[in-house]
């Protein structure tokens, strides 16, 4: 943090809770406020965002520090992050900031875990940039794919892996004709409608 102060580089970091934290009157005032409405109008869970300054011992000054505070049913959840930047709400620092950050670095899991994109070991670069391609071109697929499931539909939030086994990895009849490639599933196939769904979707426009 010290070092991207020093060369202007602003930063929003994931802070490790501790007892001085819990303890701050701001974010205990905001705990006991958020509990208390998601107790009295009986939600499941209930957010609630609050900010302070705070310095560790190690720190050389008080930094802001954004605090993230979900109440439920399971009790009482903080996360906190410090951060370099003076605008913006708690909110917007956690929720757009730093979440952003983490749906990245989720992304990159994908394509290196589910799409087997780290297997780059040909002597060539070439031929390792080129396994590279193939693998982002095939994240490029699993994602439009995952972008036109219906949010209703259970493989909605699913991952590549689970949408892999689920609509691709079937077996099917391929009919091609002159005009149209037909596929014909068996009639027990669970995801037959949504593969329709799916392909229908991506069909490109008539011209």
């Amino acid at each position: 943090m010290a070092w991207c102060e020093g060369n202007g580089v602003d930063y929003v970091l994931g802070l490790p809770t501790n007892a001085v934290l819990r303890a701050d009157p701001a974010i205990v005032t905001a705990a006991d406020a958020c509990a208390t409405k998601r107790a009295v109008r009986q939600y499941p869970v209930l957010r609630n965002y609050a900010e302070t300054r705070y310095g560790a011992k190690t720190w050389k000054c008080r930094r802001r520090v954004a605090a993230r505070i979900e109440a439920s049913t399971m009790g009482m959840d903080i996360r906190y992050v410090v951060t370099s930047l003076a605008e913006g709400s708690a909110e917007h620092i956690y929720d757009t900031l730093y979440c952003a950050r983490g749906r990245a670095e989720n992304l990159i899991k994908l394509h290196k875990a589910q799409l087997a994109s780290d297997r780059t070991s040909c002597r060539s670069a070439n031929a390792n940039q080129m396994r590279l391609i193939l693998h982002t071109a095939a994240f490029w697929l699993m994602w439009r794919i995952q972008q036109e499931i219906p949010k209703a539909a259970a493989l909605a939030t699913a991952e590549f892996a689970t949408l892999r086994l689920r609509l691709l990895k079937v077996a099917a009849r391929v009919i091609e004709s002159a005009s149209r490639i037909r596929i014909a599933f068996a009639s027990a196939c669970p995801d037959a409608a949504l593969f329709r769904t799916i392909a229908t979707a991506l069909r490109p426009a008539p011209t």
